[in-house]
């Protein structure tokens, strides 16, 4: 997978996850992510009470890139956001055109922006976990850094929510670890992985993003967009002329296998 470097906007947001704190490998088993988030059993000596006790992975680790939909449905998952001024835009084109996605958000922009990820839940989309400040170096980190960042940001967006938990995880730029993925599976977050890079982060036109959304649907359903990390009028517009054109050539929409 691609690593997406050079936003500089993400390192802005570290200061967001000041006094955050990093915890050992520790998880609470996932609910249904219709449901409220339960109430957990006491943390572990030394972990931040925060986190809960694990007890069983209820997912696979395995990195997700297929569809709940069938072999001719594609799986529309958003990243980065949600953000005030795209995040409303993309939510009103998939309304138009009937389609459910799968939003990556970076946890202290749904602490920041709460409205909107209800605004996603109610819409019936599902919610990702993109960590707390979008290090494509993860990989590189130590345990206890993934942990903090994994599950600082699942904290950020179930609170945001309302109490939905996400239900994928997304390594930033890719950099999953056999630790990161089990983590994440532990707390029913599936790791998800794309198929199709829109690569509309760099904001080549839109003719370019439909252009190679086309181009590589035969790697498989999984395409990956942004709503935020910077100007995303280009995104909208593709968008608006993808999906209805996907449907016209007989796609379905689904969501990513859990």
């Amino acid at each position: 997978m691609a690593r997406h470097n050079g936003r500089g906007w993400y390192g802005r947001m570290i200061a967001a996850a000041v006094g955050v704190t990093a915890v050992a490998a520790a998880t609470s088993v996932w609910t249904a992510q219709a449901g409220p988030s339960s109430g957990g059993t006491a943390a572990a000596p030394g972990a931040s009470a925060r986190h809960t006790a694990p007890t069983k992975v209820t997912v696979s680790p395995d990195i997700a890139h297929a569809s709940d939909g069938g072999e001719h449905a594609v799986n529309i998952t958003i990243d980065d956001g949600p953000d005030p001024v795209w995040t409303p835009q993309v939510l009103q084109v998939l309304r138009e055109n009937g389609v459910k996605a799968t939003f990556c958000m970076i946890g202290p922009q749904a602490q920041a922006h709460p409205d909107l990820v209800r605004q996603v839940v109610a819409a019936g989309h599902r919610l990702c976990d993109h960590t707390v400040s979008h290090d494509t170096t993860m990989d590189k980190k130590s345990e206890a850094y993934q942990s903090q960042q994994i599950l600082d940001a699942e904290q950020q967006i179930t609170k945001a929510s309302g109490g939905v938990r996400p239900m994928y995880y997304r390594a930033p730029g890719g950099a999953f670890t056999p630790y990161s993925r089990r983590l994440a599976a532990s707390h029913g977050m599936r790791p998800l992985g794309w198929n199709v890079d829109s690569k509309d982060f760099e904001r080549p036109g839109t003719r370019t993003i439909v252009a190679t959304v086309r181009g590589e649907l035969s790697n498989g359903p999984t395409i990956l967009f942004h709503d935020a990390g910077g100007e995303r009028s280009q995104t909208v517009a593709a968008l608006r002329i993808l999906l209805p054109q996907l449907k016209q050539q007989g796609y379905s929409f689904g969501f990513p296998v859990r």
